[in-house]
């Protein structure tokens, strides 16, 4: 593996890291140039020559988000169930698999979610492409939703989600 493909920075702030086994490694270039195509400042971390596995792909890609050298991932498997299920045992992430332009936007806009996963092997590039422009563009509404979220931080810090009553960051 090498450590990273950039792609031109068109001065939209927002950078976000892409992550793929070997499944979805086509799929993440489709994604990088779709990115690029929006302005977004996208690169793919852990490039796969050959087999490689997803839960290590979303580990790199948690890193790159937790440190601040991205805000945003899309993490890229045959089904993207696995780096679903890998992200989100990763502190500070909340990663979303979808499959249409309806749960990209909800993923966003309700549950603030900083991790797009997809699957490589169910979605043509076209609807990858939908899907990239949707969930980039959409805002988290905030309100109830920032109410839920926070008990989804609550959990992962080990307290009881029952506690938080209002929109307060959870400690």
């Amino acid at each position: 593996m090498s450590d990273t493909k950039n792609a031109t920075s068109k001065g939209s702030g927002l950078r976000v890291v892409i992550g793929s086994d070997h499944r979805g490694a086509l799929a993440a270039e489709h994604v990088l140039g779709t990115l690029e195509r929006l302005g977004y400042d996208g690169y793919i971390i852990g490039i796969c020559e050959g087999s490689c596995d997803y839960p290590e792909q979303a580990y790199l890609v948690g890193e790159e988000i937790n440190s601040g050298k991205a805000q945003r991932g899309v993490l890229i498997c045959g089904t993207g169930i696995g780096m679903s299920i890998a992200a989100n045992k990763i502190k500070g992430l909340r990663a979303a698999l979808v499959h249409d332009e309806l749960t990209a936007q909800l993923s966003r806009s309700h549950n603030d979610a900083n991790v797009l996963c997809l699957s490589a092997d169910l979605l043509g590039e076209r609807l990858i492409e939908k899907i990239i422009e949707t969930w980039m563009g959409a805002d988290f509404e905030g309100g109830r939703h920032a109410r839920r979220v926070n008990k989804i931080t609550a959990i992962e810090n080990g307290e009881d989600p029952r506690l938080i009553k209002d929109a307060q960051p959870a400690s």
